[in-house]
Parts: C-alpha cells; sequence; structure tokens
C-alpha cells in the first residue's frame, strides 16, 4: 500500500485528490496538510511513501517545504502537484529535492501514474517543464561539468533523463546492477549534484538531451 501525505491548501483540491486516490486499491493518504509548515512536521512523522506538494501556501512555500524535508529526511520522495509553470516555481522545487512536477489540471489518472512511477525512483516531469528546462541556460554556459563523464556515464545520464531506474538501465546496457549503481554515484560526483533528479536538471540545463 503506497502511503500518501497530501499537502494543499485548497480544502476542495485536498477532497478531490484525496477521494480518487482512497479509490486506488494500492493507495492510502494517511494524512493532509494545510500548509508548508504543517506539512514537514507531517511529513517528518508519518514518513509516507509519496508526498503530494502545492507550491503557493500560507507560512511556507512548496519549494521552502520541500527544502527541509529533504534536509532532515533526505529520501523521502515529493511529489509537485501545482497550478503554476514560473521558473521561479519550478526550478526552486525541484533544486530543493522534488522528483516530479505535474500539473493540477492532470487528469486524476496521471497523478496516480505519477505517484506509482516517482515511488520506483523516476521522474515525471510536465511536457511544459521538461521544455522549459531544455530552454534554460542555452547560451553562456561555460561550466562544463559534464566533460569529466566517461561515454558510459554520460550514456546513463541521458538513460535517467529518460526516467529509467537503475534497473532498467541495467537491464538495457546489459550490465550489473552494482555497475550501474557505482557509474550513477561517480556522474554525482562529477556533476556536483546530490542525487538523479538534480542530475536531471543538469542534463536538460545543459542541452544535453534530444
Amino acid at each position: 500500500m503506497i502511503r500518501i501525505l497530501l499537502v494543499d491548501d485548497h480544502e476542495m483540491v485536498r477532497i478531490g485528490v484525496s477521494a480518487y486516490l482512497q479509490t486506488q486499491p494500492d493507495m492510502e493518504v494517511v494524512d493532509e496538510a494545510v500548509n508548508g509548515k504543517e506539512a514537514v512536521e507531517k511529513a517528518l512523522a508519518l514518513r509516507p511513501d509519496i508526498i503530494l506538494m502545492d507550491m503557493v501556501m500560507p507560512e511556507m512555500n512548496g519549494a521552502e517545504a520541500t527544502a527541509e524535508i529533504i534536509k532532515q529526511w533526505p529520501e523521502a520522495k515529493i511529489v509537485i502537484v501545482t497550478s503554476f509553470l514560473d521558473d521561479d516555481k519550478v526550478y526552486p522545487a525541484l533544486e530543493a529535492g522534488a522528483i516530479s512536477y505535474i500539473l493540477k489540471t492532470s487528469n486524476a489518472k496521471r497523478i496516480a501514474e505519477a505517484i506509482r512511477e516517482t515511488l520506483k525512483g523516476q521522474t515525471v516531469l510536465e511536457p511544459e517543464v521538461t521544455s522549459k528546462m531544455m530552454q534554460k541556460m542555452r547560451t553562456g554556459n561555460s561550466h562544463r561539468l559534464h566533460d569529466e563523464l566517461t561515454e558510459r556515464e554520460l550514456e546513463i545520464l541521458l538513460l535517467l533523463a529518460k526516467g529509467k531506474t537503475n534497473q532498467e538501465i541495467a537491464d538495457d546496457l546489459f550490465i550489473a546492477l552494482k555497475t550501474v549503481k557505482t557509474h550513477v554515484s561517480n556522474l554525482l560526483s562529477k556533476l556536483e549534484v546530490q542525487d538523479r533528479t538534480q542530475a536531471v536538471i543538469y542534463a536538460f540545463k545543459n542541452d544535453l538531451v534530444e
């Protein structure tokens, strides 16, 4: 059963999303939070499998709450669910440690699928978010950390950007899972990022993904 913490300051949104998720045989909404501060407190107390995080909320916004949760609980899996695609919303949330970013305009089935994929370690981004990331920093970027990557590490980075899990990468490349984990660890170090989500952000920012 996937245990979910639902965070949103709008009661009707919480009611609607919660009602749909509760119909899923593999999901359970264990609690709700109405602002970022409460989200941090409940996330650390309950340790849910997935946190659905709104962006614009009182007291503490979604990016700030995400950063605080990840700081105290690095393994947390956070999915941003918002109406906003502004750069000052998208990048802070992902750079704070959110794994996925989807829109409230997505249908309920899409949100459920994003929860399942994120739980597996995959990054789920709306096409509009992906487009923004590809357009960002196309010019004037002389800091090319990816030049230090080996051919294999670059290959694995591109597979990460496609949402592949470590096991799927191992299967695709016909190498051991342990080898994939070593390559991922090495490329994270070379790119000076903390996790695979930030590595994917780096790949898009530096136009490495076609």
